[in-house]
């Protein structure tokens, strides 16, 4: 390369900028002693094409690494090597033989270092030698992105509200990677797009994509018992590049191809109403713990980006339960990762975060919970993501746990797992539940009120993609995990799940009716309960995974969507449909605030009176009252809910409706489709205002007019 194109540049913004003709490059690293920047012709090049060799006098200021090169654009591919102390007990891992990821790379070309790992330990190497990378042809390189060159039509952020969001949690490639999906180029950004119709119809206002920070499937080392066959990291939890779009998504395989796919499935989904919320994996990285590879971080300032054990920083600190936990309240680490998000808002035009094991995000240099971290109160006051969805999940593997008081403020919102077990113990039949599934069903006063939050902080799912699929849930007594090659030690054992009368797939009519009825009732309670509703992808239309309760690793047809189950399951997709506009349409399960008194809801037992509390089992009845002045000031109708999740029938003492108005039937689970629900408007008369029979498992919504 031409000398007189090296010039000596500045700290601009960490990662590769274009710009001025050329590429500015800045990386961070406080104690490398040499910094080695690669450039590479291809994506499958063995060896870089030139080297640019950084002089610490003349390309460094203060802590960041600098250079510009003149004649570079979008689409160069570089790499770096950082060398410095190696000193493991101290925190340093300098080594010079590994070749780095830059920490601020837009995009990657494909390729698997740890396939490439795996390649040379199938070699008898000595020890070490592995390694010693001569061949880097696989290995994934930086791409150059220049975030200015794409035409987002005019795109704005939808800035939809809380108490008008349904939430729809999917994995980007499963959710059209099988055959039956009907769209080109299964498996990608661009067949994502083709799926936007079917969100729409469905009533989706927010998809919540699992991750699509880049990732390498393939440092999963288990085996399938059963087939043979390498297992895979499907989820994608464990992040190697945390602003880069994973480029094995896309369909257009150039470098900076899946950037441009990304944008155009958000721009696309955008024009149909419907925000993008990403999962994102700040807590820890693919780097592994003190037996893990080198590929980026720990190469260029370990004991700056994680959290090191107190005595021994030869190892790490785990809270994450995968290695290693990235030292997130670091002033670096802390810039580092509001730049990202801000990123992903600016140049990438996502709407909102899910931040997996977020009590990670709350902890100390030292590994404590701080109670005023600065890292979430960043992020919930950073002037870039004012208006983004935030939200929480409040635990981590090393027993932090913040449900209902995640540090941050009111701009938090939290994945309420009180809400998924305490409906789902109801729903199962389990005694004495009535009262804490009233409590969620109100919007979780008792965990957010006291925080100064509201009840669309609560984000109310009964599944995730951890844990059964809601098919399973009433499919299943434990989990059937034999095929991801760990024994059946992986995945929970405290699933809340019952299998009906038979484990598995059934053909017998009266169990079938009976798991519809529950998947039915579920799905109503999630919808008619106050907060912020998150269902699964899939189990509108019964989706299952066969009783495996953790198929993170599970890159076929347990995991994919299978389009056919929208026919095979017609009258489950229908009565999701129709019980999303139902809650889209009125205002009453929409609260913006917490009940105060009666004159907004009342409970009710059996007999129609004030429920006795401490007696009252597997029945749970209220109503809601639609001219209450507090919602929103948008009068709505009153609603009347009962649910009997014993084995006997009931009858019911029904409310008086106000004024002349009548009770008509919404909902009723014990019915045969299309009888279970009625569509808006014809919703049915009942002639019977005083008394209505509840048969077993199943309930009933009413609505006067």
């Amino acid at each position: 390369m031409d000398v007189s194109q090296i010039l000596s540049g500045k700290p601009m913004e960490p990662g590769a900028v274009t710009a001025d003709g050329g590429v500015y490059f800045t990386l961070f690293s406080r104690s490398a002693t040499r910094v080695v920047l690669h450039l590479f012709d291809s994506s499958s090049a063995k060896s870089p094409s030139s080297s640019i060799e950084l002089d610490p006098q003349e390309n460094k200021t203060g802590d960041m690494w600098h250079v510009f090169v003149k004649g570079l654009k979008a689409g160069t591919l570089y790499l770096y090597q950082v060398d410095g102390p190696q000193n493991p007990a101290e925190g340093y891992r300098y080594d010079f033989n590994k070749y780095l990821f830059d920490p601020c790379a837009k995009a990657f070309t494909t390729g698997s270092l740890f396939r490439l790992y795996d390649k040379l330990k199938s070699r008898s190497l000595s020890a070490g030698e592995d390694d010693k990378l001569s061949d880097l042809s696989d290995y994934p390189k930086c791409v150059v992105v220049d975030d200015s060159d794409f035409d987002w039509q005019g795109d704005r952020p939808i800035n939809r509200p809380l108490n008008e969001t349904i939430i729809y949690e999917t994995h980007l490639k499963g959710y059209t990677k099988s055959p039956t999906s009907g769209v080109a180029d299964c498996g990608t950004y661009k067949a994502f797009i083709g799926k936007i119709p079917y969100l729409k119809y469905l009533g989706i206002t927010a998809v919540e994509f699992m991750p699509v920070f880049e990732f390498d499937e393939n440092e999963n080392n288990n085996i399938n018992p059963r087939t043979g066959e390498k297992l895979v990291n499907y989820w994608g939890y464990s992040t190697i590049g945390f602003y880069a779009p994973k480029a094995s998504y896309a369909a257009d395989k150039t470098p900076g191809g899946a950037v441009r796919e990304f944008k155009e499935m958000v721009r696309e989904l955008h024009k149909a109403g419907i925000e993008v919320l990403l999962d994102v994996v700040y807590n820890h990285t693919a780097e592994g713990n003190e037996h893990g590879r080198t590929f980026c971080f720990r190469g260029i300032e370990n004991d700056v980006y994680y959290l090191l054990a107190k005595e021994q920083k030869q190892n790490y600190a785990d809270y994450s339960g995968c290695g290693n936990t990235v030292n997130c309240n670091h002033p670096v680490v802390r810039s580092f990762i509001i730049q990202s998000l801000r990123h992903w808002v600016l140049d990438m035009h996502v709407d909102g975060f899910r931040f997996d094991l977020a009590s990670v995000l709350s902890r100390a240099q030292t590994g404590l919970l701080l109670t005023f971290p600065p890292l979430p109160n960043a992020i919930a006051e950073d002037p870039i993501l004012s208006k983004t969805k935030i939200i929480a999940e409040p635990w981590d593997a090393g027993g932090g746990y913040q449900l209902g008081g995640f540090p941050g403020g009111s701009r938090w919102c939290e994945w309420n797992g009180r809400f998924r077990d305490d409906i789902r113990r109801f729903i199962r039949g389990d005694e004495h539940t009535a009262t804490e599934a009233a409590t969620r069903i109100a919007g979780s006063s008792d965990l957010y009120k006291g925080s100064h939050r509201r009840p669309v902080n609560s984000i109310n799912f009964i599944t995730a993609h951890d844990g059964f699929t809601l098919n399973d849930l009433v499919s299943y007594n434990s989990k059937h995990n034999d095929e991801n090659g760990e024994n059946g030690r992986d995945g929970s054992d405290a699933n809340l799940s019952y299998n009906n009368g038979y484990e598995g797939d059934s053909i017998n009519p009266r169990i079938v009716a009976v798991r519809k009825r529950k998947v039915k009732n579920f799905i109503t309670c999630l919808m008619v309960a106050q907060g912020t509703p998150m269902m699964l992808a899939g189990d509108e239309m019964m989706h299952t995974q066969h009783g495996n309760n953790n198929a993170y690793c599970q890159d076929n047809a347990v995991s994919w969507i299978d389009w056919h189950d929208c026919d095979k399951h017609k009258d489950i997709l229908r009565f999701t449909r129709t019980i999303i506009q139902l809650r889209l349409q009125h205002p009453v399960f929409r609260r913006t605030d917490f009940f105060t008194d009666a004159s907004e809801i009342t409970w009710y037992d059996r007999e129609g009176k004030v429920p006795d509390w401490s007696k009252n089992n597997r029945f749970l009845a209220f109503r809601l009252y639609g001219g209450s002045s507090m919602i929103n000031k948008n009068p709505d109708n009153d609603f009347y809910a009962a649910f009997n999740t014993d084995i006997y029938d009931l009858t019911l003492l029904l409310p008086t409706p106000p004024g002349d108005k009548k009770w008509y039937r919404i909902v009723d689970t014990s019915m045969e489709s299309p009888g279970d629900i009625c569509e808006n408007g014809k919703e049915e008369l009942l002639g019977e205002q005083q008394r209505y029979v509840l048969l077993s498992d199943s309930l009933v919504l009413l609505m006067s007019k």
